[in-house]
């Protein structure tokens, strides 16, 4: 006995590995699972999960996690919506902690976006644990799990919450996203939705129930869900529920199939295949979106959920009922060219033009026709209920207490008459449902790397003399006489576009004065000071020009003159922002029983002020030459402002000799002086 014990012993021993012994349990930082690899996945440590790329069709792989026993059913994907190559893909776990999947162009098409540690003694590894969560840990602090980021299937103890849901497959064999949704809506509770591609309608719970009415609390706004191995889900809007087989530990999960309806699945372990527990919608056809619109629906046990054209309407896509039926007939005729075929039984929910109590069978057609949208009537003789319907949508028959009435043209009854509805199984056959994801790699010749490095080196040498040489030429052009101008203009000077004052202004639009310079329009500055822009009626004047005389009034400062905050010289356009001044202008205010005579006596001195200032004080000598009440402005305080010295003569200290005035650019001067030449010293005095 003892020599059978050793001779089974050293067999054990001497005995190869199994494959299974060389799969990594974890990946750890600067490490990646390669697509060409088949040993590369990670499996939990119970054996009934793994991780790596999964074939989604020809040449075409998904990151995903997978039972290890019944087909190898998946329950999550990183890049469902974006299959990699089956060459050269990769999931990298960084240095940085950073997990990514890149296609075989390195292209990253999957990236987990966790940030470094904060300690850098940290190890980061990733591991696939035996719940099925692909977890990434470092430093003992989970920095992202798969659990967090569902898609169509929800695991044991794994939660639903506010901001994830559950989203179908597009079929059987495509794992791209569906139009089927599982989530908390904004009532806090769980709602099944379709998502198609023109419309979007709940379904479950039924819609026409209000929460309560359905047993659901919408007071609770944690909006939590999850179930456990025993089969008992619970939700914070009070769904409960225990499946068939609850009280035993198993392989479970919760999915939205394709077909709309969300299913609770047991593992069986002695055949080895799926067994539906539990799903939440007993009757296939009221699953929305199932057949198109103007379509209808209908199930029976034997041959399953089938689709058919309502009367006047043709399939549009033979391989894909999501399209629905489109009609043979055009959509607006005269009424009395309409007649309505009748469908028992029958119901298209939602979309009702409206709702009319009281109305015979005849008034409710009746109804329908005065509208062009209206495609039919569902009507309830007991109750002499009448919907019009402006859309046929989530149609289907059987078991419902209204008729249908299809709106069609006479001659199109006449012809479905003879020939009865042609129906469809959904039943697709596997050709169809695959969407072909083929991706398409050529290998490279031998000596590819050599000649690619050489091409490179020869394109970064040519892209390095042609910046050279642009700079070089840079560097030796002067600045433009424009830019010279933006130069000059002080830094506390904003410059404005016309786009900005247009909108400032509501398109000028509030007009508050006008003059030989141009119109003033009162506006709102992006920081929601009130300002007034003055629009200059003369565009002929260069750019640069115009800003050396802007960078003049910048440098004026005096709390007599009027204080300019901007300007915009684009284009043909030319415009002051002055700050608002809310009393106006002194000639509005003359005659005034606001201004006694102390406040006349301020103003009077403070205007002497600022052309005292301007005549003397700054570092350009500046001739207004239009000093009159109108360019003499109020605050609010009655302070007065001396306005429009921007377009007044601008005359530069020391050595000035005899200055035509015909020169001086601005307001035109009036009475004879605009004739004379004569000299100007700082003893000149000149009355306006």
């Amino acid at each position: 006995m003892g020599v059978l014990f050793l001779l089974l012993l050293f067999l054990a021993l001497s005995s190869p590995p199994s494959s299974s012994s060389n799969i990594p349990a974890a990946l750890d930082e600067g490490s990646s699972l390669s697509v060409e690899k088949e040993s590369d996945f990670l499996v939990s440590p119970n054996r009934a999960f793994s991780a790596g790329f999964y074939g989604v069709g020809p040449n075409a792989y998904c990151f995903a996690i997978w039972f290890n026993d019944a087909n190898h059913t998946v329950v999550w994907m990183a890049n469902r919506d974006k299959p990699v190559n089956g060459k050269r893909s990769k999931l990298s776990l960084h240095k940085t902690g950073n997990l990514v999947l890149t296609d075989a162009g390195q292209i990253s098409v999957w990236a987990s976006d966790t940030e470094p540690t904060s300690s850098s003694t940290s190890h980061t590894r990733l591991q696939l644990e035996d719940t099925g969560n692909l977890v990434l840990r470092g430093g003992g602090v989970v920095h992202w799990q798969s659990f967090d980021w569902p898609t169509d299937t929800l695991l044991p103890h794994q939660l639903i919450t506010r901001i994830t849901e559950l989203v179908a497959s597009r079929s059987r064999t495509n794992h791209s996203s569906g139009f089927y949704k599982l989530h908390f809506d904004y009532e806090n509770t769980l709602r099944l939705i379709f998502d198609g591609i023109e419309t979007s309608s709940v379904y479950w719970y039924d819609p026409w129930l209000v929460s309560w009415e359905a047993h659901r609390n919408s007071y609770n706004n944690s909006r939590i869900a999850f179930f456990d191995s025993f089969g008992y889900f619970n939700s914070s809007d009070e769904l409960q529920f225990w499946t068939s087989d609850w009280g035993t530990r198993r392989l479970r999960r919760l999915t939205v199939d394709p077909d709309g309806n969300i299913r609770m699945y047991s593992l069986d372990h002695g055949n080895k295949t799926w067994q539906v527990t539990w799903q939440a919608i007993s009757k296939p056809c009221k699953i929305h979106g199932a057949c198109g619109a103007n379509s209808l629906c209908t199930y029976a046990p034997e041959s399953g959920r089938r689709c058919s054209c309502a009367p006047g309407y043709t399939i549009k896509n033979r391989t894909d009922w999501s399209h629905g039926c489109v009609p043979n007939f055009k959509s607006c005729e005269k009424g009395d060219q309409y007649d309505f075929i009748e469908l028992r039984q029958s119901e298209f929910y939602g979309y009702d033009i409206g709702l009319f109590r009281n109305y015979s069978l005849q008034q409710c057609k009746e109804e329908c026709l005065k509208y062009c949208s209206c495609k039919g009537i569902q009507y309830k003789a007991d109750e002499a209920y009448c919907y019009p319907k402006n859309m046929l949508l989530n149609g289907y028959q059987g078991g419902f207490a209204y008729t249908m009435f299809i709106r069609v043209p006479k001659i199109v009854q006449v012809s479905d008459r003879k020939h009865p509805l042609e129906e469809f199984s959904l039943d697709c056959p596997k050709e169809v449902l695959t969407t072909d994801l083929d991706r398409t790699y050529k290998k490279k010749r031998e000596n590819g790397t050599l000649r690619f490095m050489l091409w490179f080196a020869i394109g970064l040498g040519l892209l390095e003399f042609l910046c050279i040489i642009y700079v070089w030429l840079k560097t030796r052009q002067p600045l433009s006489r424009s830019k010279q101008g933006y130069i000059q203009v002080a830094a506390g000077f904003s410059k404005f576009t016309y786009a900005e004052l247009k909108k400032a202004t509501r398109n000028f639009n509030e007009e508050i004065g006008r003059g030989g310079g141009g119109v003033v329009y009162k506006g709102i500055l992006p920081d929601n000071r009130a300002a007034a822009i003055k629009r200059l009626n003369e565009a002929n004047q260069g750019e640069a020009e115009f800003l050396a005389e802007v960078s003049i009034i910048g440098r004026l400062n005096h709390m007599n003159l009027l204080e300019t905050w901007g300007y915009c010289a684009e284009g043909k356009h030319r415009l002051l922002v002055y700050e608002y001044m809310e009393h106006g202008s002194l000639a509005a205010n003359l005659y005034s029983n606001a201004l006694d005579w102390e406040k006349r006596l301020g103003i009077a001195l403070g205007t002497a002020k600022g052309l005292a200032y301007l005549h003397e004080e700054c570092l350009e000598w500046v001739l207004h030459c239009d000093v009159k009440p109108h360019n003499i402005l109020l605050d609010l305080n009655y302070q007065p402002k001396v306005a429009d010295f921007g377009l007044s003569k601008l005359l530069i200290r020391g050595g000035i000799g005899n200055l035509s005035f015909s020169r001086i650019r601005g307001t035109r001067v009036t009475g004879a002086v605009k004739d004379l030449s004569i000299e100007v010293d700082r003893a000149l005095n000149l009355g306006a």
